[in-house]
């Protein structure tokens, strides 16, 4: 009894069942991020950890998923900084047979196939299928030009402070940004909005 009592007083207000709850999401949210399951693991871990230990701050202006969301997205963030001084950049040029960026282009820069009208893509969002969908297409991607999409889009970091995490230069972060957004979007024409 003594352990429990232990833990709760640790925990504050909320016990290591309403954490253990908010896991599955949490997990998922890193994976999608980090794409490797022992970094998304690593993560969630870390975040709940830091939620046992930081109890005290959380005010309840927020759900408790939201908050323990805050500080996954933290963690996430020093586990691509720590990344990114551990392991050398890939070459500017990514890994394969040509850019892909190309191959939907012909030589005069006309679309060699017109994008597909995306029928609802306001309800795909509601839909866990297409979330998985999304998580292919992300690991899909070559994984500087992933990262670089994650970092912006979904962790909000400004050019500035991708830039300065990986070393590159503004122009090239664009670039990639390009490369990353038109290759989602062929992916999800062709497994999800194209589908009939």
């Amino acid at each position: 009894m003594a352990d429990t009592e232990t833990t709760a007083e640790v925990v504050g207000r909320w016990d290591a069942a309403d954490l253990e709850q908010h896991r599955r999401y949490l997990l998922r949210y890193a994976l999608l991020h980090l794409r490797d399951a022992s970094a998304a693991e690593d993560a969630v871990q870390e975040t709940l950890l830091a939620a046992v230990q930081g109890g005290a701050q959380y005010t309840g202006r927020s759900s408790l998923r939201t908050w323990l969301t805050g500080i996954l997205k933290h963690k996430i963030i020093d586990h691509v900084r720590r990344a990114g001084r551990e392991q050398p950049l890939e070459s500017p040029v990514e890994d394969g047979d040509g850019d892909p960026v190309d191959l939907l282009f012909a030589e005069d820069g006309h679309w060699r196939d017109w994008p597909s009208h995306w029928q609802t893509p306001d309800r795909s969002l509601e839909s866990k299928e297409f979330w998985g969908v999304f998580e292919l297409c992300m690991q899909s991607m070559p994984s500087r030009t992933g990262r670089v999409f994650v970092m912006r889009e979904l962790l909000d970091l400004t050019t500035e402070e991708i830039c300065k995490e990986l070393g590159i230069t503004p122009n090239n972060c664009w670039v990639l940004l390009h490369r990353a957004r038109l290759s989602l979007r062929e992916c999800l024409e062709n497994r999800w909005f194209g589908k009939s």
